[in-house]
């Protein structure tokens, strides 16, 4: 290494090189990662156990090799920083970091590789798979314990030094409630990719997903937040590459406060803001952005894994390595690593990142992926971790919804119902319940009565509410509701897996023939079992959450881990029919009435805990015969319908310290797929008639007024609501979707002839 002036070059495997001095002063090492304060920028890298740092630098992304490399000599508390007031945003950077290689103690340092700052906030060219990019020489017979020298410096990912600024305008988080809230999943390029209404430039981009049309859609259902698949930069792992596939999801994190540049659209403006323009047009809108968020691994894999980033910077630190044999790493994801949260500085990048995309993302919320696994800070799942305290005691992050993926792939990583105070979790026994009840299978009314009130046996034994709940029947990892009633077994051929891949059991029905099929009568029951999970859905107590495209019938044709598909598989299909255009109406019908009911929109669990309620707990059960149900009824194994009256008067009382009432509702399920149950309409709290609201087995038949006791035959497979009432009232209209352009464009044309 030969010190020229204020520069250090490596002499390794190249010749010398010489640069005019770049002035550079100690700087300042807080705040992490590279920060331009107006007059210059100030870099700093965390890393305890390095030797040396450089920062290299390089004139645009497209650069082979970076113009400058300059040692970082100051150090204060374990962080390596310099400041540089000739620099710029829009500066393209990346580190060297020296250290012992030593796979054997957990060190892998290799100075031959550019590594990308952990707090790149903008990224600006994306990784290039060759064998440079490992620190390891590939086939080598001492695998990972070799070196590798060659420079990767054309290759590695880089990023830009920013300019923060932007107009928000008078952008706030809309802020609602989470017993008021309704979440829609969606993938930012899946949504929007083929959306005909979304100018071209702007599919697949962030820039679409704010786009007029994008949020028409989203405010015609009445979804109140999307949650986004990750967005923080991922890279597609060299295996999917090389087979044609992507990472398409985007469980491979390698930035953690830079948005993925895939989705920029060219002409629009840096990424960063492209994504604070997307995030301020959703919010204009009243809808809510949470972001899924991968802390728990990252794309480094494992001992067979580049070095792109952390590994290179300070493995040892970073990572949970297996103590006596430090070589290896500790797994709960299932992807290779698991984030050392026993790390201070761990925990602090993880916090630094939240905190910035709430304050200078404005987004309104997470949901952590396989989230147990960041609460193991020796072995097993601690609920009163670290992680969590922090989050509790932050300003910030204590007011923003926070969702767990309740699980991980360690030994008593499923944790459902286990979380903190302040949380909600992904309900996965909900999800198995209700998929279990609209197969047909028998045995599931007790726990299906549990679950669509708000899981009281899950939650309310620690304070917490139904809210804490997020109940869902689909989500992007499975089966979509159109393939859940289409297929009993997967089709994951296209991932070139050999079918190893995705899960086996699936709780699916495909109603009599697998894939699409010609039957009128087997397409009817698959329609009207999609209408009747929705339903479900929104007439359960909690946060419901509904997958993009299930309320318009989208299908992956059986594929149930389309991870690897940036492809058709995956992207929504706008191009609907008749039986698409009518489920989407009925979702839009079903939204809007879940809004409109208080009774739906409980905050508190049902009086009596165990949900066999009585008229004293607000909820009680009935027989078809219009008697409460006993004991004996419960028991049943054999019965797959259930009813119950949900009184309406004094829910709750709002900000104003009025008391909230609505009416009272009478819900009736029969999941049976060829029995016609009749139920003698029952009197209840103040009901004197009751008005049907809508019937899953004809969405038409609504509006009828029906006296006590009178009989109403609840079709197989089938929802039906009712309200309370007098007297017969019309529902307000619902704005309907434009019709696909096809469609638009002929009749364009027959008026046309007819003037």
């Amino acid at each position: 290494m030969i010190d020229s002036g204020s520069k250090v070059v490596s002499t390794e495997k190249r010749s010398i090189a010489y640069y005019e001095p770049l002035r550079h002063c100690p700087g300042r090492p807080y705040p992490l990662g590279a920060t331009w304060d107006g007059m210059g920028v100030n870099f700093a890298l965390y890393s305890e156990n390095a030797t040396g740092v450089e920062l290299c630098l390089f004139d645009n992304e497209h650069s082979l090799s970076e113009t400058t490399r300059v040692e970082l000599r100051e150090q204060t508390d374990l962080v390596w920083h310099g400041y540089f007031p000739d620099l710029r945003p829009g500066q393209v950077y990346g580190f060297r970091v020296h250290g012992p290689y030593d796979p054997l103690h957990g060190h892998r340092f290799n100075p031959n590789k550019v590594l990308l700052d952990p707090y790149a906030k903008e990224i600006v060219r994306i990784t290039s798979w060759s064998d440079e990019m490992f620190g390891y020489k590939i086939g080598s017979i001492e695998e990972d314990l070799s070196f590798d020298d060659r420079d990767n410096a054309g290759s590695a990912a880089l990023a830009a030094v920013i300019d923060s600024s932007f107009v928000w305008g008078n952008d706030q988080h809309p802020r609602t409630p989470l017993h008021k809230t309704i979440i829609y999943e969606l993938h930012v390029k899946g949504f929007t990719q083929l959306h005909p209404q979304v100018p071209e430039q702007l599919r697949g981009t962030y820039a679409g997903l704010g786009s007029n049309a994008s949020i028409q859609h989203l405010r015609s259902l009445g979804v109140t937040a999307v949650e986004l698949l990750p967005i923080h930069h991922r890279i597609d792992d060299r295996h999917l590459v090389e087979r044609g596939l992507s990472n398409y999801w985007g469980y491979n994190t390698l930035a953690y406060f830079a948005p993925d540049m895939r989705y920029r659209s060219d002409g629009f403006g840096s990424t960063t803001n492209q994504f604070k323009t997307m995030v301020r047009s959703l919010h204009a809108a009243g809808i809510e952005v949470i972001l899924d968020v991968v802390y728990n691994h990252t794309a480094e894999g494992n001992h067979f894994g580049p070095t792109l980033s952390l590994r290179g910077i300070d493995n040892a630190s970073y990572y949970r390595l297996v103590e006596d044999q430090q070589r290896y790493y500790m797994d709960f994801s299932g992807c290779g690593n698991t984030m050392n949260m026993r790390n201070p500085r761990v925990l602090q990048l993880i916090m630094d990142s939240l905190r910035y995309w709430v304050l200078e993302m404005h987004v309104d919320g997470f949901r952590f992926d396989l989230a147990s696994a960041l609460a193991r800070e020796l072995y097993a799942v601690d609920k009163l971790g670290a992680f969590f305290d922090i989050i509790h005691q932050d300003p910030v992050l204590s007011q923003v919804k926070l969702i767990a993926e309740p699980w991980d792939l360690g030994d008593g990583g499923y944790q459902v119902g286990n979380f903190p105070i302040g949380w909600s979790e992904w309900n996965g026994q909900y999800r198995d319940c209700m998929r279990n009840f609209w197969k047909g299978e028998a045995g599931f009314l007790d726990q299906f009565a549990t679950r669509i009130c708000g899981s009281s046996d899950l939650y309310a034994w620690s304070s917490r509410r139904p809210h804490a709940s997020i109940n869902f029947v689909t989500c992007h990892d499975g089966f979509t509701l159109r393939d859940l009633v289409s297929y009993d077994e997967k089709h994951n051929d296209a991932n070139g897996e050999d079918g190893r891949d995705g899960s086996n059991d699936n709780l699916s029905w495909n109603c009599g023939a697998e894939g699409p099929t010609d039957s009128k009568e087997i397409n009817a029951l698959r329609a009207r079992k999609q209408r009747s999970i929705i339903a479900t859905l929104l007439l359960s107590q909690g946060v419901p959450m509904l997958l993009a495209g299930d309320e318009f019938g989208q299908t992956q044709h059986g594929n149930n881990n389309a991870y690897c598909q940036d492809s058709e598989i995956s992207w929504l299909d706008w191009d609907w029919d008749e039986e698409r255009i009518s489920l989407l109406h009925f979702t839009q019908d079903v939204m809007r009435f879940w809004k409109s009911q208080p009774a739906l929109q409980r905050r508190r669990f049902f009086h009596d805990a165990s949900n066999h309620g009585d008229a004293s707990s607000g909820i009680v059960w009935v027989r078809p015969d219009g008697l409460e149900m006993t004991t004996n009824d419960w028991n049943a194994g054999f019965s797959r319908s259930i009813a119950f009256i949900l009184s309406g008067e004094n829910i709750d009382m709002n900000d104003h310290g009025e008391v909230v009432s609505g009416p009272t509702l009478l819900l009736l399920f029969n999941a049976d797929h060829t029995v016609n149950v009749p139920y003698q309409l029952a009197s209840a709290f103040d009901a004197q008639a009751w008005q049907l609201e809508f019937d899953t087995a004809d969405p038409c038949r609504r509006g009828s007024v029906h006296t006590l006791q009178s009989e109403y035959r609840v079709d197989p497979c089938s929802v039906v609501v009712f309200t309370a009432t007098n007297a017969p009232r019309e529902l307000p209209a619902v704005p309907r979707p434009e019709p696909r352009p096809k469609r638009a464009a002929k009749a364009a044309k027959k008026t046309s002839r007819k003037g």
